[in-house]
């Protein structure tokens, strides 16, 4: 999440929007971005109902967990994208960079 925060001005020159979710419950995902300094993008809480939204992407596991996932959706609100990685590798968010530039055929970030 930390990578994502110092990419912020690449998204934002691809007019793309970061978000994070979790199944987490709000006071949850606050107390955590505030261990990491803040976030300046929405973390967002699928906590109730339990991983609706997570599961409606394929992303919710049997134990209840959301995969660690990226999930590219267009204006239109069509997805583009989900990378699935394992629970310890972080995502990298210059490879999200090089979707959204295949994507929007933005070639300068």
């Amino acid at each position: 999440m930390p990578a994502y925060q110092r990419a912020l001005p690449a998204f934002d020159r691809l007019e793309a929007q970061v978000l994070g979710i979790s199944v987490d419950s709000v006071p949850c995902n606050t107390a955590w971005a505030e261990s990491l300094g803040g976030l300046d993008y929405p973390l967002l809480s699928d906590f109730w109902p339990h991983g609706q939204v997570t599961a409606r992407y394929g992303l919710l596991n049997p134990e209840g967990f959301a995969e660690r996932a990226v999930v590219v959706v267009d204006k239109a609100g069509v997805v583009r994208h989900i990378a699935v990685h394992e629970p310890r590798q972080y995502p990298d968010p210059e490879a999200v960079l090089a979707v959204l530039q295949r994507l929007t055929g933005i070639l300068e970030v």
